[in-house]
């Protein structure tokens, strides 16, 4: 039980890291271009903007004036 305990705490970590807006943009990516897909539209480039997007609000929190005075 332990090393499957231990394989669920690495996929997590490896999933989510330290933000996890990040992961949770990604999935939502995923199923919106999934639901887009589905009909008769080019969905490539929803996962590349919805992640550039989240990157920069991820940038933006951690690089905060108020971070920085913690």
């Amino acid at each position: 039980m332990t090393r499957l305990r231990a394989f669920f705490g690495f996929l997590y970590d490896f999933v989510v890291g330290d933000d996890s807006l990040i992961a949770v943009a990604v999935v939502v990516a995923l199923g919106v271009t999934a639901a887009v897909a589905s009909g008769d539209v080019a969905a490539w480039w929803i996962v590349p903007v919805v992640v550039a997007a989240a990157l920069g609000a991820s940038l933006l929190r951690a690089t905060s004036p108020a971070k920085r005075e913690r």
